[in-house]
């Protein structure tokens, strides 16, 4: 009698260089959006434009360019401006605060990019 062969297992496949996405629009609804392309030299920008060409994805705008590119609005949740408890769109990368414009800030893969619609600095 043959000694029976042990299935094999299929070799170990690259995970693929890829962003996710999730927009928290501050009202108990989040939307994810997952394996979105990445390549060096991303930026949160790049991830937002690969996420609106998407079936189902989202929608934006934003004023400025490079250095100066500010979030106005995320689907159809606009910022609410300056002052005391209005929410404005800020973005977090693996939950660490974006202090630079998302037009610039370059991505690693594997990342996660949170946008929430909050007040200052999430508070």
């Amino acid at each position: 009698i043959a000694a029976a062969a042990w299935p094999r297992s299929a070799p170990a496949q690259p995970v693929p260089d890829e962003v996710r996405l999730v927009v928290d629009y501050g009202d108990g609804t989040t939307k994810t959006i997952s394996n979105l392309a990445w390549s060096k030299g991303n930026t949160v920008l790049d991830a937002m434009k690969a996420a609106a060409a998407r079936a189902h994805g989202i929608s934006f705008s934003y004023s400025g360019a490079g250095d100066t590119a500010v979030m106005t609005k995320i689907d159809d949740v606009q910022n609410q401006g300056g002052g005391n408890g209005n929410k404005n769109w800020q973005y977090w990368v693996n939950e660490t605060y974006g202090t630079r414009s998302f037009a610039v800030f370059e991505l690693q893969a594997h990342d996660v990019v949170s946008w929430r619609f909050t007040t200052e600095q999430g508070r």
